[in-house]
């Protein structure tokens, strides 16, 4: 392919990391200017290629792009927008060709969560059909730890350590005041349908008795008669009890506990809410006194204590993806492989788009102790490296001093 420029676009739900991605795809980008004339952002995802609304990293400075390896958020925005199936709205992908057409764009990389790969592939099958000369790579990113075939997705490494620790510094409170005052603390993290961030928790449980006590996963149902006995002989045994439940745990008959009739841009129920459900229950049932929290935002945005084996992987899949695109591999996303052997070590390898997407990576039966409850040895091995090692941005006055883009917008060349 001759030379060419890029387009890259952030989707869905950002992380702490997620703009390490984007510093390695820029910072390898410019070493090859041979093959890559610019890089051209989306401003807000894949919205930004539909409105022609472009932004032109190398109007950036190199100090600047470097500064987005430590700064959390989408620094170009980001969407909760999914294109439709080809057959129902071709309309929105020609769209996008024309759009790419119009700027010389021959690269395309998507940095996003299954729905995102599926749009990744969706554009790589046309571009094939409209013979326009277009390699795609899908580059995976997601808290919620759920792409398949990746050993683990970018942004959950650094959630995990933010949880973990956090409900261990919750944990230490709650002892210390239990005595006469709250006797249960509840935390609900994120995961719709999987419970890797609440099994990450788990791993501020060092030693018997620690907490959290008890772990709620929407890959066992709950069962309230259990629950509540749990609660009472924990509470009876340590004088406090801590719960971390994911927002996605559901009952025998597969309903939601926080069941809400809202429905996100990808036709996914917004949930919140089942830590007041679980907190009122244990009230009502146990007369406990209570506290409970939602990270929310928090739990995905906390760039200050990131793990540093999740930003250096981030990284790496950036540099990855236009390794692989200059070599004009299409049609694939680069994924994180766990080496074998004692010692923690990986690699970056590829995956056919086609297989990936809108794939979804559950907790496995044997991560989660057989009472339901908590995470086995297994899941402990698993998790515990992704949390290894802290990459703190630098500070100024106190505070952060995270980066901020100029985002030069690129002219318009067609119509609306």
């Amino acid at each position: 392919m001759s030379k060419k420029n890029a387009f890259y676009a952030q989707s869905g739900g950002v992380t702490a990391v997620i703009n390490a991605t984007a510093c390695g795809l820029i910072e390898t980008a410019r070493k090859h200017k041979n093959k890559i004339s610019k890089v051209y952002a989306g401003r807000n995802g894949i919205i930004g290629a539909l409105k022609e609304d472009l932004i032109d990293t190398s109007k950036e400075t190199a100090k600047v792009i470097a500064g987005l390896r430590y700064t959390p958020g989408g620094a170009f925005g980001s969407c909760r927008y999914k294109l439709k199936d080809l057959e129902e709205n071709r309309a929105e992908y020609e769209r996008l060709i024309e759009v790419f057409k119009a700027h010389n764009i021959g690269y395309f990389f998507y940095n996003g969560g299954g729905d995102s790969q599926d749009t990744a592939y969706k554009i790589s099958l046309l571009s094939k059909e409209v013979n326009y000369p277009l390699i795609c790579i899908g580059i995976p990113k997601t808290i919620d730890n759920d792409l398949a075939f990746t050993d683990n997705s970018p942004g959950f490494g650094s959630v995990a350590k933010y949880i973990a620790l956090s409900t261990r510094e919750a944990g230490l409170d709650v002892a210390s005041m239990c005595a006469s005052s709250t006797k249960v603390f509840i935390m609900e993290v994120m995961g719709r349908h999987t419970g890797w961030i609440a099994a990450a928790s788990g791993l501020a449980s060092e030693e018997k008795g620690a907490p959290p006590h008890i772990i709620l996963f929407p890959e066992i149902p709950f069962n309230e008669f259990k629950f509540l006995d749990k609660v009472a002989k924990v509470v009876k045994k340590y004088g406090y009890c801590v719960i971390v439940l994911a927002e996605g745990v559901c009952d025998s008959k597969k309903e939601f506990l926080a069941n809400t009739k809202d429905i996100d841009a990808f036709g996914h129920k917004q949930l919140g809410g089942a830590a007041p459900t679980i907190a009122e229950l244990i009230k009502s049932k146990l007369g406990f006194k209570y506290h409970w929290a939602l990270p929310d935002y928090l739990q995905r945005s906390a760039r200050h204590i990131a793990s540093k084996v999740d930003v250096e992987q981030s990284y790496a899949l950036g540099k990855a993806a236009v390794e692989f695109a200059i070599k004009d591999k299409s049609g694939i996303m680069p994924i994180i492989v766990r080496k074998p052997g004692k010692h923690y070590r990986w690699t970056i390898g590829e995956t056919p788009l086609a297989d990936v997407a809108n794939q979804e990576k559950k907790l496995p039966r044997n991560f989660i102790t057989n009472d339901g409850f908590h995470i086995t040895q297994r899941c402990r091995n698993y998790l515990l490296p992704l949390i290894q090692g802290e990459d703190y941005p630098n500070y100024y006055n106190g505070l952060p001093n995270y980066i901020k883009l100029k985002q030069h917008k690129v002219a318009k060349k067609l119509k609306k």
